[in-house]
């Protein structure tokens, strides 16, 4: 019980600090109702909200995962780091596609399976990203171009 109180206070003093630096956002005249301003705002009040929860209804016995769980929290954190450094120097599909390689041999210990799903993901993300959503993504690195 003391930690998930623990964590709903360390919760909530994240989500002021967002708020603090949401309020921060220089707006123009010519900005929408939600706004780069209001949508901070609000996430903010969101996770306020859900702290002051954790904090009022803490879990009874929480169960803490294993030494191996927290290395696979470790090693998907340092993967979506790497991946975040490397998406702009090698364009978007080679990162994603080893991104989520990586990820889905987590979940499931199969490699031929999980270098499929990373392919494909990179593929598909690729497509809805670039063509359904417009967005500028560089497939590639520009070198190779």
């Amino acid at each position: 019980m003391k930690s998930d109180r623990l964590f709903g206070v360390v919760i909530i003093f994240g989500a002021l600090a967002y708020a603090a630096g949401a309020l921060q956002i220089q707006t123009s005249f010519m900005s929408d109702p939600v706004g780069s301003k209001t949508f901070p705002l609000i996430l903010a009040g969101v996770a306020a909200l859900c702290g002051l929860v954790m904090i009022l209804k803490p879990d009874t016995d929480p169960d803490w995962p294993n030494a191996r769980t927290f290395g696979s929290l470790i090693v998907s954190v340092a993967v979506m780091i790497a991946y975040a450094y490397t998406i702009k120097p090698l364009g978007f599909m080679i990162p994603t596609a080893v991104c989520a390689a990586i990820l889905s041999y987590q979940i499931s210990p199969r490699p031929v399976p999980a270098v499929l799903t990373g392919i494909g993901l990179s593929i598909g993300l690729f497509l809805v990203f670039k063509y359904a959503l417009g967005l500028g993504l560089q497939p590639f690195p520009k070198s190779w171009f």
